[in-house]
């Protein structure tokens, strides 16, 4: 399929609940403050792309393609990236809220979440290996035969992985998660 080509545009504060995305290709560009709250991104390609303050809750992304995309202070919730077109699939997810969403089965290697909100995220069977986890609130989030080998959880929060149900060789814990990690065998620990 030939999308038409967008390059190097910003577009700010434009609500896609009443004008609707054209399908495109976009290349480096930028979107602030825009509003996309259940909307059909189906079969776009944004590459090298940004959101920043942006609500993307809930918007339908069946084959859309996301290469180096990055969400700055965006509100993802409930969105399934398991749709997405897993072909050179990469993220950057800054101060963010992507609670609800699914990553089910994705391709995620390297992936950074900084300061995001993942209340109830489905991580199940991705490959998250070499992730980073910065200051986020895992609460509820799943992790069921996940990659998360050489992973960064130091300052995350409120999470409960398995370890005999997860590849954990060489992630990164603080103590206290380390001794979340513990959680299943229901210890006594002082």
């Amino acid at each position: 399929m030939n999308l038409p080509l967008i390059t190097d545009q910003d577009y700010t504060k434009v609500d896609y609940t009443k004008t609707e995305l054209p399908k495109a290709e976009c290349h480096n560009c930028t979107f602030v403050d825009c509003n996309f709250s259940a909307t059909q991104l189906s079969n776009n390609m944004f590459i090298d792309c940004e959101f920043v303050n942006c609500n993307l809750s809930n918007v339908n992304v069946k084959h859309t393609t996301f290469k180096d995309a990055t969400f700055n202070e965006c509100k993802l919730i409930g969105i399934v990236f398991t749709e997405c077109n897993p072909f050179l699939m990469s993220f950057a997810f800054i101060k963010s809220n992507l609670s609800f969403s699914s990553f089910f089965e994705c391709k995620l290697n390297k992936t950074v979440f900084d300061t995001c909100y993942l209340e109830n995220v489905e991580f199940s069977k991705a490959n998250l290996s070499q992730a980073i986890f910065k200051d986020c609130n895992l609460f509820k989030s799943t992790f069921n035969n996940t990659n998360l080998e050489k992973a960064n959880f130091k300052t995350s929060y409120n999470f409960y992985i398995n370890p005999q149900l997860n590849s954990l060789k060489l992630a990164k814990f603080s103590k206290e998660g380390a001794l979340n990690l513990l959680k299943i065998y229901q210890l006594d620990i002082d």
